[in-house]
C-alpha cells in the first residue's frame, strides 16, 4: 500500500472513529438518561399506588369499623352471645350491610371463626374460616392484601378486620373492596407508561388473572409474553425488570418493573404481582435519529478526508515520494542519487540527510571495500597459518631425526630414513589436502541451472554413502526416506546440489558415532522444495548454531571449517536459504529451502549469478 493510501485510510479512520465515538457517547448518555427516567417514573408510580393502596385501605378500614360499631351488629352480637345455633336469622345481614356501605366483600364471624353472615357467598354460612386466626390478628390494623374465594373463582381486594366488643363474645366483621381494573384505572400514568396486576391464584399463567386497564389497546400484545417474567419473579420472590419484544420493531419494546405484592402477616404467601411497562418508543426513535445522523457525519466526514487526503499528498507525499524512488536508487547501487530539497520542513531536513547520507556513502564505499579485502586476506592467512603449523611441526622433528642419525652412522641412518620417509609423505599428503579444500573453496563454480528431479538427487546422495552406513566394524546407522512423490522437477546444479547434500550427510553421520537415524525428507511448502536432512546425533548448543556457517568454524578436531561454508554458497547460488534446528543430546535437522525457479534454467550462469546476488 502506497503512502498516499495510507494517509487516506488514516484520515479516513481518524473521522469514522471520531465519529463513531462521539455518536457511541452519545446513546450510552441517552441510554443512561432513559434509564434514570424510567427508574424515577417508576418509583413515582409505584410511591402512587402504594399512596392509593393506603387511601383505599383507609377507606375499607373505617367503612368496615362503622359496621362493626353499628346497630345491627350491636343486636347481633348481642343475641348471639355465643350460641351460633341462633344466627340462621342473620343469613342475608351481611349481603345488605356491604351493599349499603359500597362493599364488596363482607363476613361475620364469630369467636371461633365460623361464619355467620357472608355478602359474597352466603351459603359458606355455618363454615369454619381456615384464615380466622391470622383474621382475629388483624383486628384493628391497617388494611391488608387478602385473596378472597367466590363460588366459581377467586378475587384480590383489600380487607380490614374490626371486632363488636358491645359483648362477651366479640363478633368479627371482615370487609373489603376488589383491587381491579377501576383501582388501577384511578392511577395517573406519565406518558408512554402503563401498570398491569397480576393475580397469582394458580400454580400456572392464566391471562384471565391479568389485569391491564389498557386492554382495548393493547390486543396486539399477547398476555403470554410476559409468563417468562411472571416466572421469573415467583421463583426469585423478587423484583425483577425485563425488557418486552411484542414484535420485530425494537420500537415497540417495552421495559417492564415487576413488583411482588404479599397479605399481612410474617411469611404471607405472594398473591399478585404488579407490573409497571414503560415504553422504549421514544429512546428507539432517538436512536435511530442518532444513528443516522452519525451516519451521515462519518459520511461526510470521509469524503472530506479524501479531499484533505488528496491536497495534502500533493504538499506531503510527493517529496516522500521522491525519496522513496530515491531510496530505491541507492538500493540499486547509484550511491551518487540526490533529491530536491524545498522548503525548510521537516520533509526538507529529511531530504538534506539522505543526500548527506549518499555522499557519506560514496566516501566510505571504498573504504569498506578495501577494508573487507584486507580483512579477507588477514583471515585466510590466519587460517592457512594454523593449519599449516599442525603438519609442518612433525616434518620439522623428522628432518632434526634424520640429520642426527646421519651423525651416528649409515646403519642408523638406514632405520630411521625408512621411518622417517613414511612420516614426511603422510604430513605432505596432509598439506595438500588442506591445500586442495582451500582451493575448492576459493573457485566455486556458478550453478548451471537445468530441471532435475529433487527426489533422484537426495537418493543418489543415500546411494553413495550406504556402504559407510552399514560399514563392518562400525554401529549402524539406519537411513529414513521421506520424499514428496510429488515434488516434481527443479531447476538446479545437480552436481553441486550433490555435495552440498553429500557434505550434510557427512556431518550427520560424524555425529551419530554410537549408531542413531539419518532421515532425508523433501516436500514442498508455499511453492517452495524443501529438503531436510536429520540426525539423532550430539546436537549442537545455540551459540553454536549460529557459527556453524562461518567460514573456517568447526568444532571438529581435525575439521577445516569449509563443509558447511560450501554448503550454504552453493544453496545462496541457486537463491536459497539453509537453516538449522538443534538440541544438545537430541540431534540436528538441517533445512534447505531453494525457490521453484524452473523458469531460469535457460539462463546464462553470469545471468544466474547475477540474479541470485541481486
Amino acid at each position: 500500500m502506497t503512502f498516499r493510501r495510507k494517509l487516506l485510510a488514516v484520515f479516513a479512520l481518524t473521522v469514522f472513529l471520531s465519529v463513531g465515538a462521539v455518536a457511541w457517547l452519545v446513546l450510552a448518555l441517552t441510554r443512561n438518561a432513559f434509564e434514570r427516567s424510567e427508574d424515577q417514573r417508576t418509583a413515582a408510580l409505584v410511591t402512587q399506588f402504594q399512596q392509593e393502596f393506603a387511601r383505599r385501605g383507609e377507606d375499607v378500614a373505617r367503612r368496615v369499623e362503622t359496621i362493626a360499631a353499628s346497630d345491627p351488629v350491636n343486636r347481633m352480637a348481642a343475641a348471639l352471645n355465643g350460641s351460633p345455633s341462633d344466627s340462621a336469622e342473620y343469613f342475608e345481614l351481611a349481603k345488605s350491610m356491604a351493599e349499603s356501605h359500597q362493599l364488596d366483600f363482607l363476613e361475620f364471624l364469630d369467636e371461633h371463626g365460623a361464619i355467620i353472615s357472608s355478602a359474597e357467598w352466603p351459603t359458606k354460612f355455618g363454615y369454619a374460616d381456615n384464615t380466622f386466626e391470622s383474621l382475629s390478628a388483624s383486628s384493628g390494623q391497617n388494611a391488608f392484601l387478602r385473596r378472597e374465594e367466590l363460588q366459581d373463582s377467586t378475587a384480590l381486594g383489600l380487607f380490614a378486620v374490626r371486632s363488636n366488643a358491645t359483648s362477651e363474645h366479640p363478633v368479627y366483621v371482615v370487609g373489603g373492596r376488589r383491587l381491579d381494573n377501576n383501582f388501577l384505572s384511578a392511577l395517573e400514568l406519565p406518558a408512554d407508561m402503563r401498570v398491569q396486576l397480576y393475580q397469582n391464584s394458580s400454580q400456572h399463567f392464566s391471562p384471565d388473572a391479568l389485569l391491564d386497564p389498557s386492554a382495548p389497546s393493547s390486543r396486539a400484545r399477547p398476555a403470554e409474553k410476559l409468563v417468562p417474567l411472571i416466572d421469573s419473579v415467583l421463583r426469585r420472590n423478587q423484583e425483577t425488570t425485563e425488557v418486552i419484544n411484542w414484535s420485530s420493531d425494537e420500537a415497540d419494546e417495552e421495559v417492564f418493573h415487576a413488583i411482588p405484592l404479599r397479605g399481612s402477616g410474617k411469611g404471607s404467601p405472594l398473591l399478585a404481582i404488579l407490573l409497571v411497562g414503560n415504553s422504549r418508543r421514544s429512546y428507539v426513535e432517538l436512536k435511530r435519529r442518532i444513528r443516522a445522523s452519525a451516519f451521515l457525519a462519518g459520511a461526510g466526514g470521509i469524503i472530506l478526508a479524501i479531499l484533505f487526503s488528496s491536497w495534502a499528498a500533493a504538499r506531503v507525499t510527493r517529496p516522500m515520494e521522491q525519496l522513496a524512488r530515491a531510496a530505491q536508487d541507492v538500493t540499486a547501487g547509484h550511491w551518487d542519487t540526490n533529491v530536491e530539497v524545498h522548503g525548510k520542513d521537516e520533509v526538507a531536513q529529511l531530504a538534506e540527510s539522505f543526500n548527506r547520507m549518499t555522499a557519506e556513502l560514496l566516501a566510505q564505499k571504498e573504504r569498506l571495500l578495501q577494508t573487507e579485502r584486507v580483512a579477507a586476506w588477514r583471515e585466510l592467512a590466519r587460517r592457512l597459518a594454523h593449519e599449516l603449523k599442525n603438519p609442518l611441526f612433525p616434518l620439522q622433528l623428522t628432518v632434526e631425526n634424520l640429520l642426527r642419525a646421519r651423525e651416528q652412522g649409515p646403519e642408523q641412518f638406514d632405520e630411521v630414513f625408512r621411518e622417517s620417509s613414511t612420516t614426511l609423505l603422510a604430513e605432505i599428503s596432509n598439506l595438500k589436502t588442506i591445500i586442495g579444500r582451500f582451493s575448492d573453496f576459493s573457485k566455486m563454480p556458478p550453478p548451471q541451472l537445468q530441471p532435475v528431479q529433487g527426489n533422484e538427487i537426495v537418493r543418489g546422495v543415500v546411494k553413495l554413502f550406504q556402504p559407510q552406513l552399514q560399514a563392518p566394524g562400525h554401529v549402524p546407522i539406519t537411513c529414513k526416506l521421506e520424499l514428496d512423490e510429488k515434488l516434481g522437477t527443479i531447476a538446479a546444479d545437480p552436481d553441486l546440489l550433490h555435495r552440498a547434500l553429500s557434505n550434510l550427510v557427512l556431518n550427520a553421520m560424524d555425529a551419530m558415532p554410537d549408531g542413531g537415524i539419518l532421515t532425508l525428507r523433501t516436500r514442498r511448502d508455499n511453492g517452495k522444495v524443501m529438503i531436510e536432512v536429520g540426525d539423532t546425533g550430539t546436537g549442537m548448543t545455540r551459540e553454536e548454531c549460529e557459527r556453524i556457517f562461518t567460514p573456517y568454524y568447526t568444532s571438529k578436531q581435525h575439521g577445516t571449517g569449509l563443509g558447511l561454508a560450501i554448503v550454504q554458497s552453493v544453496v545462496s547460488d541457486h537463491g536459497g536459504r539453509i537453516s538449522v534446528q538443534s538440541e544438545p543430546g537430541r540431534g540436528t535437522t538441517f533445512i534447505i529451502q531453494l525457490p521453484d525457479n524452473l523458469e531460469t534454467f535457460q539462463k546464462t550462469p553470469e545471468q544466474q549469478r547475477a540474479g541470485h546476488a541481486g
